[in-house]
């Protein structure tokens, strides 16, 4: 039995040793409870992300809280705010920041010398939160300025308006809103083209074919980002939103015609000096912004006159302020009772003389007893009744009463005028030439040179346009037939009193394009009057969303079509690409390799 059993197939276990309570070491605990608060408050930390940027409080620190002893003890330190904003989070880097596509360096956001807790849709929040308070701010100084003004000009008291229906409040939210939507769908579109770019995204591609090839072009997440302006709507449909779009679209068709000239699609391509390839055409030297001004002028003349309500009133009253020779004040003997015609109604009187084909002047000197005006021109009789009786033109009687001749008229315009329009030129343009403090004291003579000559070209542009568009009317009507274009003829003479832009041809550009502005502004309220189309409801909202396209493919495209370096930071700013000209860091980057290229040449 012995031998049985030590024979037995199964093994002996050695006796069970059970440990003391001493010697019993504790198992380590799974993860599954959260780890212990942070001393941060959360809500605190927020505020302060969207309320100041970790190099912002550095600078802040370094230039104006470093200064007090008081304040220096009291703040907390750059490295101890860091750390609170981030909230103890040791990693380097939110998945949003690294995710970022390269591509030409313009999609790419900055993040140097800003903490961890920084994170883009921080950076927006808190760009949009001060766009809306800095324009907030802005407005609400205007509207106190203009008050006082309308206060000091009409007695009667301005009709209180709710803060949350003011214009203010819905302008700066508008801004706001539309810069966070953008920069929001700017990021999402382009981290999709990013994702739909992969291999892993190849089944999807396959399947949609067309969406794919939409979603994932370069121009795919600046277009659908321009949505944003839809935002615009925020602000009340009002006269500066209709200012805004059409200053949009202007930027933006300025920036697609540079994008097509430096492609060569405007003036096309020439062959080198020794036929060795092809070089794009230079532009025409007569060619510029200022060929804009014959129709500018012509269609805002034409307006002015038949279509009061669609014409820009800030323009034409300076207008009406410099024509003085043209448009009379009351005489100091003016008999009670007798209403002398202001500007707009002789203007009107204009225009139904050209309604009824410019009728002959009957001098009422000459013939007292016989009905000299028509009943619809009884606005410019005090005018008429005193006119010269050897002017034989309706027009003329009306413009200068005083004397039969129409070019001593059009020479003492610019004598009187020209002096005046110089004084105006020189203040406005000095004040503009104040930032430049240091040119000016390096080089004084140059820059009086450059001022006086800026005033001279700019004042003979002003007042020779002024004065032709006067002057057409009596040269018209003089030596034209009285049914041949008889409501057509301003539109000709503020044609011919636009070409006096050839002198200011090369610097005054801005002042080309602001009345390039106005006179589309009135066409368009002019074909709506008349019928020629129909307005839409929110048209100004879609030209401003499509301005915001061609701007951002333009750029995206190539940043160097935009000409200004700060558009182009600007631009950089609203992407989130921070206040950085991308344009220009692609050259010098293309330079650098070039350098480098040449160096591993040599």
């Amino acid at each position: 039995m012995a031998s049985e059993a030590g024979s037995s197939k199964f093994p002996t276990l050695a006796p069970l040793e059970i440990p003391r309570q001493s010697e019993v070491i504790s198992r380590p605990r799974a993860n599954s409870k959260s780890k212990p608060r942070s001393a941060v408050d959360p809500v605190l930390r927020n505020a302060l992300r969207y309320t100041i940027s970790a190099r912002e409080y550095d600078t802040l620190h370094r230039y104006v809280l470093s200064r007090s002893r008081l304040l220096r003890k009291r703040m907390p330190s750059v490295s101890t705010m860091e750390k609170y904003m981030d909230g103890g989070n040791t990693r380097k880097g939110s998945a949003t920041d690294r995710d970022e596509g390269k591509g030409k360096g313009k999609e790419k956001a900055t993040n140097g010398g800003s903490s961890r807790g920084d994170t883009y849709n921080a950076r927006a929040i808190r760009d949009s939160l001060r766009v809306f308070i800095a324009t907030g701010l802005g407005m609400r100084a205007y509207e106190t300025v203009l008050a006082k003004l309308k206060a000091q000009k009409d007695a009667s008291p301005a009709k209180k308006q709710s803060f949350f229906q003011s214009s203010g409040l819905r302008l700066s939210l508008s801004l706001s809103t539309i810069l966070l939507l953008y920069r929001l769908l700017f990021r999402f579109l382009s981290r999709l083209r990013t994702h739909l770019l992969d291999a892993s995204a190849a089944p999807f591609r396959n399947r949609n074919p067309r969406t794919s090839q939409t979603l994932t072009s370069p121009l795919a997440p600046a277009v659908g980002a321009s949505i944003a302006g839809l935002a615009l709507s925020i602000f009340p449909s009002q006269q500066l939103r209709v200012t805004v779009a059409i200053a949009a679209i202007f930027r933006a068709l300025e920036f697609g015609w540079n994008l097509c000239e430096d492609e060569g699609l405007i003036w096309g391509w020439k062959a080198r000096a020794g036929g060795q390839g092809l070089i794009k055409r230079d532009r025409p030297w007569w060619w510029g912004s200022w060929m804009l001004q014959p129709l500018a002028f012509g269609q805002l003349l034409h307006a002015t006159v038949f279509d009061r309500e669609c014409s820009p009133m800030g323009l034409v009253d300076f207008i009406w302020k410099s024509s003085s020779t043209y448009l009379h004040s009351p005489p100091s003997n003016l008999p009670d009772g007798v209403q002398w015609p202001n500007a707009w109604e002789v203007a009107g009187s204009l225009a139904e003389m050209a309604k009824l084909h410019w009728p002959p002047f009957v001098s009422p000197t000459l013939f007292p007893d016989q009905p000299t005006l028509p009943l619809s021109l009884a606005a410019v009789a005090p005018l008429t009744a005193q006119a010269h009786p050897l002017i034989a033109s309706l027009s003329c009687a009306a413009l200068h009463p005083s004397d039969p001749s129409c070019l001593r008229t059009y020479i003492s315009f610019w004598v009187r005028s020209f002096p005046r329009m110089g004084r105006f030129f020189l203040l406005f343009y000095s004040l503009l030439m104040l930032p430049k403090y240091k040119l000016l004291y390096n080089s004084p003579i140059y820059l009086l040179n450059r001022l006086m000559s800026q005033v001279l070209r700019m004042t003979t542009f002003a007042t020779g346009g002024i004065s032709t568009a006067w002057a057409s009317i009596c040269f018209f009507q003089t030596w034209l037939p009285r049914a041949f274009l008889p409501t057509q003829r301003f539109f000709l003479g503020g044609f011919l009193a636009g070409l006096w832009a050839w002198f200011e041809r090369k610097n005054g550009r801005s002042v080309f394009l602001y009345s390039a502005r106005a006179s589309v502004d009135s066409l368009w309220k002019v074909g709506v009057k008349r019928r020629w189309w129909r307005a839409m409801k929110g048209g100004d909202v879609w030209v401003f969303v499509l301005a915001l396209a061609i701007t951002g493919a333009v750029y995206e495209r190539d940043a160097k079509a935009i000409r200004e370096s700060r558009v182009r930071k600007g631009l950089s700013w609203v992407r989130g690409g921070g206040f950085r000209d991308w344009g220009l860091d692609e050259e010098e980057d293309l330079d650098t390799e070039e350098d480098e290229r040449d160096e591993k040449e040599d």
